[in-house]
């Protein structure tokens, strides 16, 4: 705690040096809206790698499949009843609500059958599961190929979510910040279920002692399968948000936002959702800015900051279960 928050003031009030103050605004918005798109990826894989230990590659793959899920129910629909060309907020949202619902629903379901049939063998046994998982991440990007073709698709976007805000002359996406209000509410969500309900704590224990959390008449695996298919739905709105965002879904997509992901947990600590957080924000802001000023360092600036915050602070700037 004390080295993230000035840290990431450093980050936010540095760049004031290069960039002028209006754009210097709209990078900012841009950026926490990419910090938190990243962490709804993120969150997820705290939940499955940092709180059980688990190194699930196919995480990629979920996110996809969240994106082409939610994509097919916002097509289906605007193609049948018109609801992203309508002027009405509320058709709108409930077209965005309706394909989060969706695209979470079957990544969960998708999720509980990795579990149990590819994961669950292979517990404590990390060099198992990063092939495993591997391996259900070609199948299940190879399924994306055969259902909705190879090729880039176009995300409708609703209506209300289109165009941006001109305040005091700064360009405001609408989208992004519906992003950065989503990302939040998980955020507050994921740590009232972790910290405040009995769920959370069996979960908690069942990590640092699964056999006493058994003897006591739990079964630990069940709510491991419960947390494996939490984290693939995430996943999966991560996925489908980001895809409106970009306004585009292909099925490589899910590995190309990974390693930020894994950047984002290693930042944060592992088992950390504040140091998820900070850690997202960290990056979507370093590569917002970092574009602007130097476009060919973008990327290679977060791993250059992943590689200092390790350095100075092996854990992660929240450290394991902080």
């Amino acid at each position: 705690m004390k080295i993230a928050l000035p840290t990431l003031l450093l980050g936010l009030l540095l760049p004031l040096a290069f960039i002028e103050p209006r754009v210097y605004l709209t990078l900012t918005v841009a950026g926490l809206a990419m910090g938190m798109l990243i962490f709804l990826v993120a969150s997820g894989l705290t939940l499955i790698f940092g709180l059980m230990d688990v190194l699930n590659f196919a995480h990629g793959a979920l996110f996809s499949w969240g994106a082409y899920i939610g994509f097919s129910v916002v097509l289906a629909l605007n193609q049948r009843l018109g609801w992203a060309e309508s002027p009405s907020v509320g058709l709108n949202a409930l077209l965005l609500l309706l394909a989060i619902l969706a695209a979470m629903l079957v990544a969960a379901g998708l999720g509980m059958v990795l579990e149990r049939v590819i994961v669950r063998p292979v517990y404590g046994k990390h060099m198992f599961q990063i092939l495993i998982t591997l391996g259900a991440t070609i199948v299940m990007e190879e399924l994306i190929r055969i259902v909705w073709g190879p090729n880039d698709q176009v995300v409708p976007i609703p209506l209300t979510f289109q165009g941006s805000w001109d305040i005091a002359d700064v360009i405001v996406l609408r989208f992004p910040i519906v992003a950065i209000v989503l990302g939040v509410a998980v955020y507050l969500g994921i740590l009232l279920l972790l910290k405040l309900t009995r769920v959370g704590l069996i979960v908690r224990a069942g990590v640092e002692n699964g056999e006493m959390v058994q003897v006591m008449g739990h079964n630990i695996y069940r709510y491991f399968t419960a947390v494996f298919a939490a984290g693939s739905a995430l996943a999966a709105l991560g996925g489908l948000m980001w895809a409106v965002f970009s306004q585009s879904v292909r099925p490589a997509m899910g590995g190309e936002h990974l390693i930020f992901a894994f950047i984002v947990v290693i930042i944060g600590g592992l088992g950390s959702v504040t140091g998820s957080v900070i850690g997202a924000l960290m990056v979507g802001l370093a590569y917002n800015y970092v574009a602007f000023l130097v476009p060919k360092a973008a990327i290679g600036v977060n791993m250059a900051i992943m590689v200092l915050i390790l350095l100075l602070r092996p854990t992660g700037l929240f450290g394991a279960g902080k």
